[in-house]
């Protein structure tokens, strides 16, 4: 994406204030947030793309970019914390590990805690 996503002045964060339709001319005064993924570097954009068009096969990425398993795993991460999601995974994880605590201290059935498990893949 070629729109800045930082003021080239003191590096803050930038909105769009005008909106004009190449066809008609009509233009669009306001104050409007950039796409969350206006903020990712040409190279994360280029990585995401690799990746979606592998269909998130971390092999056809390491192929095609010649890098590493783990340097894959790490632009990912990188990537869904700058995009605001790395957090599910922790939540994620910490969820289940507090359903595994409430069945260790017989708060729950083995059954239930299943079910629950469960509930989180959905």
């Amino acid at each position: 994406m070629n729109i800045p996503n930082k003021c080239p002045s003191c590096s803050g964060k930038v909105t769009v204030t005008e909106l004009c339709c190449v066809d008609c001319k009509t233009t669009v005064n306001g104050n409007f947030e950039l796409p969350v993924f206006a903020s990712l570097s040409h190279e994360e954009e280029v990585f995401l793309r690799v990746f979606l068009a592998a269909r998130g096969s971390i092999k056809e990425v390491e192929r095609q970019l010649g890098i590493s398993y783990p340097t894959v795993k790490s632009r990912l991460e990188a990537i869904l914390n700058k995009l605001g999601l790395g957090s599910l995974q922790a939540e994620a994880k910490a969820r289940r590990l507090e359903i595994v605590e409430q069945l260790e201290r017989g708060e729950i059935t083995a059954q239930e805690a299943v079910a629950l498990l469960k509930g989180l893949e959905a």
